[in-house]
């Protein structure tokens, strides 16, 4: 299975890295194209205007100055070499992305691109609370990784009956 990673905070966001084992195993055919800073809050917005300039960090590993959607694009129809990917994974986000907040989401947009596209896409957030002060303790994902890779390949399996997009969120 080939997947292809996508975020809003940023190539070198910890929730990638975390987001890169998860895919990891499920597949070892996993690319990734991630703004080269973060992009939280662009939704489905698109660079028009300006040049997009992508980086190779290393083997099917980019960095774009594009939005989470341009990432999504440029994965799909320039970067990822060969078929195209049977899976695009968007986060894992710095926040729940609840309520309102998915109209405005980068990571759900990378999610939606993909399912617009034709591609079982998923978003996955990780749930903080902002209002107690709290920051996402990413230490505790080890434990969350065995679940979401779990609700990765179920998500999956329902997408072959029918192309959509979900976004799960892990409290962990």
């Amino acid at each position: 299975m080939r997947i292809l990673l996508v975020n809003d905070d940023g190539i070198h966001a910890p929730g990638l890295d975390i987001l890169e084992d998860i895919a990891r195993q499920i597949s070892d055919d996993v690319w990734i194209v991630a703004p080269d800073i973060e992009r939280s809050g662009m939704s489905r917005a698109l660079t028009l205007s300006d040049p997009i300039r992508v980086r190779k960090i290393s083997e099917k590993r980019f960095s774009c100055s594009g939005t989470p959607t341009d990432c999504v694009l440029l994965g799909v129809l320039d970067l990822v070499k060969g078929a195209k990917p049977d899976l695009i994974l968007s986060g894992v986000n710095r926040g729940q992305n609840l309520a309102e907040d998915v109209t405005v989401s980068g990571t759900v947009a990378g999610a939606v691109q993909g399912m617009q596209m034709g591609i079982p896409s998923m978003a996955l957030s990780q749930s903080i609370n902002y209002h107690l002060g709290e920051d996402v303790n990413w230490d505790v994902m080890g434990c969350g990784k065995k679940t979401w890779c779990g609700c990765c390949k179920t998500s999956y399996r329902a997408f072959m009956a029918a192309i959509g997009c979900y976004e799960c969120k892990l409290p962990c």
